[in-house]
């Protein structure tokens, strides 16, 4: 029984061994299969030089294709025009509005200061004309004191308020229009008798009858004159 069992654990120790064997084969087999092959390094630099020159013309494609898709989107972009929003829209209505009523109202205020200004101006010309008759009347009178009367104080009393109202009147742009020697013009004189005197020059005036008058630039009564030849 013993020489059996000895037997038996013999065998079993052999198909211990062989299996081990095999396994480790098996095993060397393997790590053969999975190990890199050994390559030479010309080839190598060769094929990395192809991938690498393949990669360029790779980029250099993509390049391409970027400035063509670049291109194409510039031509969309130019080429149509983005539609407004409603807001900007609005903001341009409303901005171009304010903008004509604000010229407009500057209009109306140059308007407005010019039809002020005529205004005043027609007023201040028929005030000066309801004045003119009371300058007429102490020209008159101080024209008819005799020379020895001169030194009378009232004639001096008048003949100073005459020169104070002359000034007065001066000062807010009232003038004397002047006649006598001068040409003929109808835009300042009022011809109401023609006379023919050879010591005058053709349409002259030789004589004034009424004094006329400008305010500033515009005439507020015409001359009364004759006019000769």
């Amino acid at each position: 029984m013993d020489s059996q069992q000895e037997k038996s654990q013999e065998e079993m120790v052999k198909e211990a061994l062989e299996e081990a064997k095999k396994a480790a084969g098996t095993l060397e087999g393997e790590a053969a299969a999975d190990a890199p092959e050994e390559t030479d390094p010309t080839e190598t630099q060769a094929e990395d030089g192809e991938e690498a020159a393949g990669g360029d013309e790779a980029g250099t494609e993509e390049e391409e294709e970027a400035e063509d898709a670049g291109q194409k989107s510039g031509k969309k972009l130019f080429g149509k025009k983005n539609k407004k929003d409603k807001k900007d829209e609005k903001i341009e209505e409303l901005t171009d509005r304010l903008t004509r009523q604000m010229a407009e109202f500057d209009n109306f205020r140059k308007r407005t200061d010019k039809e002020k200004s005529q205004m005043y101006e027609i007023g201040a010309k028929d005030i000066i004309d309801k004045i003119l008759p009371v300058v007429d009347n102490f020209e008159r009178g101080l024209g008819a004191v005799k020379e020895e009367e001169k030194e009378d104080p009232f004639i001096q009393g008048m003949e100073k308020v005459y020169k104070q109202l002359m000034t007065t009147l001066e000062g807010v742009g009232v003038k004397p229009i002047e006649a006598v020697g001068q040409e003929f013009n109808p835009d300042y004189h009022n011809a109401v008798m023609h006379v023919e005197d050879e010591n005058f020059g053709e349409n002259i005036i030789a004589e004034e009858f009424q004094k006329g008058y400008m305010y500033r630039d515009s005439v507020v009564r015409h001359s009364m004159v004759k006019v000769a030849n």
